[in-house]
């Protein structure tokens, strides 16, 4: 058996972090004090004006602080253990579990709209349509350049450069999605827009249309999208954590590697980082050097191992 095997003792690197890690991790941070701020200064004028709307969306503000702050944090403890031995493969993985914690708090923001909207349409309240479109549109704004910040992190690629048993290609190009810490702040950030951008069309319908009832109906609607945010970005993260296949990747690798006079016995494939993955490869009929050498085109594969039978 000819095998080309690595391992976890820093003989080499297993940064697998995303090209765009710090500068990501610079702009949450941002994104974070900016929230933090303002849920502060909503609960501050929330007491001071007696505006059960500013405590409420001042309360509502401090779970997405809370989600972003989760955020930040896995992209300093990813940074500071991607040497940490530990790690088999790094702390590429580190974004994903922080995205899958973020989605969960998504889910139950959105189950708690939703509760809270249905409850206002059964038992109308009497809204402060002043004070709260006030709250609604300083909201909007700090979302908005939240979300300025963070989508300067939707394009970035990862590289390395390695002579080791291990192949580890380089020149691969991700994007947004690939970073799913940075898609779970996003989504947070658009969130809160969504829902300002529901509360002020209502909030404008109730003050001058009389439709009280539009604001907890837009509630609802706003529970619902955020739902489907959460859950997708759920399933994506948790797909990560569990280690399943890309299924192209998998047959990219075959369509490279069996071409006639090889057969692949096994193949085990993974993602270690934002849009980079690992994997292990038994071959028969060629050398090991020879299906390293087909793999090369796949730029995904930042760490490989295979093994000739």
């Amino acid at each position: 058996m000819n095998g080309f095997h690595g391992a976890a003792d820093g003989s080499h690197s297993h940064d697998f972090l995303g090209a765009g890690h710090d500068a990501n991790a610079r702009r949450t941070r941002w994104v974070v004090l900016l929230t933090a701020l303002m849920m502060v200064g909503e609960i501050i004028a929330g007491y001071a004006t007696g505006s059960m709307a500013l405590l409420a969306d001042g309360f509502h503000m401090a779970t997405h602080a809370g989600a972003l702050g989760i955020a930040a944090v896995a992209y300093a403890y990813a940074r500071r253990n991607v040497g940490n031995p530990r790690y088999s493969f790094g702390t590429g993985k580190v974004g994903d579990l922080a995205g899958f914690a973020s989605a969960l708090v998504l889910g139950v923001i959105a189950l708690g709209i939703a509760v809270e909207s249905a409850l206002r349409l059964a038992s109308p309240v009497t809204v402060a349509f002043g004070d709260a479109t006030l709250v609604a549109v300083i909201g909007l704004a700090v979302n908005l350049v939240s979300a300025a910040l963070l989508s300067g992190g939707h394009h970035h690629g990862h590289g390395h450069g390695h002579d080791h048993d291990h192949d580890h290609h380089h020149d691969h190009h991700g994007h947004h999605h690939d970073d799913n810490n940075l898609r779970a702040a996003y989504l947070h950030v658009l969130a809160d827009a969504l829902t300002s951008v529901l509360a002020i069309a209502a909030l404008l319908a109730g003050r001058y249309g009389g439709w009280v009832w539009l604001d907890p109906a837009m509630g609802i609607v706003g529970a619902i999208v955020i739902a489907r945010w959460s859950w997708s970005l759920m399933r994506d993260t948790s797909a990560v954590l569990l280690d399943a296949a890309d299924p192209h990747l998998v047959a990219e690798i075959r369509e490279c590697v069996e071409t006639g006079d090889a057969r692949i016995r096994d193949l085990h494939v993974w993602q270690v980082g934002p849009g980079v993955h690992a994997a292990i490869v038994s071959v028969t009929g060629i050398p090991a050097e020879t299906a390293r050498e087909r793999l090369h085109p796949v730029h995904e594969l930042a760490h490989l191992t295979v093994e000739a039978r």
